[in-house]
């Protein structure tokens, strides 16, 4: 489907887009609120400052899109493919990201308070600055991930493999670190008041 064959169905109020191929489409600043791009092939898309509020993007292909300055406030991204994507300053308040692959993404100053990102693949992912206030991250791997800075209280890291991550600085207030691997992680002056470190591998 081209860009203008897109975009008249949107405006004649078409939402449901799922498995559409839409490889390299330029989407910067479009409307996708409620729209569903289940499945959808968005790889090289551009959305900078897109709004994907609610958005059902489940199952999507968005490796290597640029998602700098997009809204995707309570949108559903369940084993989506975001690897390598560029999400800097983005909105994911509240995002079902479960199984989610993140792999590489730049994630600087991004929104993720109260987001899920169960068994979420997070691997050498750049969140410094990042704001991630009572997010589930259980079993996630957060491999090498540079969380500097990064505001986890309350988050949930039960499980969550930290090996290599740069934590320093982070907050790290009434996380839950149960079962977490810790090893080889940076926490120089890190915010553990309250933090659940119960059987935290950490060989450092």
């Amino acid at each position: 489907m081209t860009y203008e064959e897109f975009l008249d169905a949107l405006n004649k109020g078409q939402t449901n887009f799922s498995n559409i191929n839409l490889d390299g489409i330029n989407l910067e600043a479009a409307n996708l609120k409620w729209v569903n791009l289940e499945g959808a092939n968005l790889r090289w898309v551009n959305l900078e400052k897109a709004n994907l509020e609610k958005a059902n993007l489940e199952g999507a292909n968005l490796k290597g899109s640029n998602l700098e300055g997009v809204n995707l406030k309570g949108s559903n991204l369940e084993g989506a493919n975001l690897e390598k994507a560029d999400l800097e300053e983005a909105n994911l308040e509240g995002t079902n990201l479960k199984w989610i692959n993140l792999e590489g993404a730049n994630l600087k100053g991004v929104n993720l308070d109260g987001a899920n990102l169960r068994w979420a693949n997070l691997k050498w992912v750049n969140l410094v600055g990042a704001t991630l206030k009572w997010s589930t991250l259980e079993g996630a791997n957060l491999e090498g991930a540079i969380l500097e800075g990064v505001n986890l209280r309350g988050a949930n890291l039960r499980g969550a493999n930290l090996k290599w991550s740069i934590l320093e600085e982070a907050n790290l207030q009434g996380a839950n670190l149960r079962e977490a691997n810790l090893e080889e992680a940076n926490l120089q002056g890190a915010n553990l008041r309250e933090a659940n470190l119960e059987g935290v591998i950490n060989k450092d």
